[in-house]
């Protein structure tokens, strides 16, 4: 947006389609009170639209503040808003644009000052609601196959990988980003088990294990329709043991995770950030926190020593 006031007495205002996200319909862009001959556009193409008119016209205002006149006007963008027998939605972007001109009461044409107000930002809506999120373990790295209900238990060799996959269900909104918070493994189909280890914590690869998952990157490359819907990650396999005699315990393992969704905007890009510096362990309270939802494998993986594997 770029405003002047000229010193012949007039507004000088162009607005760009780029001035909001997605951009402003230029069609819609309209004087907020003048509607009469004067205030139409004198430029307008498919990149900008440029409104020139009197001080004194096309709904101006003023008032005397001290020694300076001021001037006001408003830019809108109306929203084509459709309706059906549920609800009615928009695509346009809201735009309300606020010039003020400032000049000098003592005579002088020059105008003192320029100023442009726009729309905060709108917020972003967040509410909890019902999630419906899917943990699947893949055969291998590609990605392409999966184990079924019947495949369970899964037998992988002590340090196998196991590909991993949290998703999304029921949601086509291309903004929406999957966010792992926390995924861990218990001995037992309970997710709050005193018993478990850290996977990821706090979307990053737990440090304090040997062998840390690995994050597997998205993007459109891999051929999903949403790649943003899911997250992918590697853990390679372990049994659990008692703390105190270190004898290994059974060797079911079941994978759960916590996890929310963030929609996507200028202001709010959604990324995790994993430092290379090691992280705390942190305590399993953590795992089940509030405004996220929760899932788990459908069924455990047997991880076996080399040994013992037919």
């Amino acid at each position: 947006v770029t405003a002047h006031c000229t010193p012949d007495g007039q507004f000088s205002i162009a607005v760009s389609r780029d001035v909001t996200l997605p951009p402003i319909v230029l069609d819609s862009v309209q004087l907020a009170s003048g509607h009469s001959t004067g205030c139409v556009p004198i430029v307008k193409n498919n990149a900008f639209v440029v409104y020139q008119f009197p001080l004194s016209a096309c709904g101006t205002t003023f008032q005397v503040t001290g020694d300076q006149v001021i001037y006001e006007n408003e830019l809108v963008a109306s929203r084509d808003v459709k309706t059906a027998s549920l609800g009615s939605v928009t695509r346009d972007s809201t735009f309300r644009l606020h010039v003020r001109c400032s000049y000098s009461i003592s005579g002088s044409s020059i105008p003192l000052s320029v100023q442009v107000f726009t729309l905060p930002p709108l917020p972003a809506v967040s509410q909890p609601g019902h999630l419906s999120l899917e943990l699947r373990v893949a055969s291998d790295g590609s990605y392409t196959s999966y184990y079924t209900d019947s495949d369970y238990p899964v037998v992988k060799t002590l340090r196998d990988p196991v590909y991993a996959e949290v998703k999304i269900l029921q949601r086509t909104d291309p903004d929406l980003i999957l966010v792992l918070h926390h995924c861990w493994a218990t001995p037992t189909i309970n997710p709050q088990q005193e018993l478990q280890w850290p996977v990821l914590v706090d979307g990053c690869p737990y440090a304090g294990d040997n062998y840390q998952t690995q994050l597997v990157p998205m993007s459109f490359a891999s051929g999903l329709l949403f790649p943003s819907h899911y997250q992918r990650f590697t853990l390679y396999t372990f049994t659990f043991v008692d703390s105190t005699s270190h004898e290994k315990l059974s060797g079911l393992v079941y994978l759960h995770c916590s996890a929310s969704v963030c929609h996507r905007s200028v202001h709010e890009s959604c990324t995790t950030t994993c430092s290379t510096r090691p992280r705390h362990k942190r305590s399993a309270e953590h795992h089940f926190q509030e405004g996220a939802s929760h899932v788990s494998s459908k069924g455990p993986v047997i991880f076996l020593q080399d040994e013992l594997r037919q």
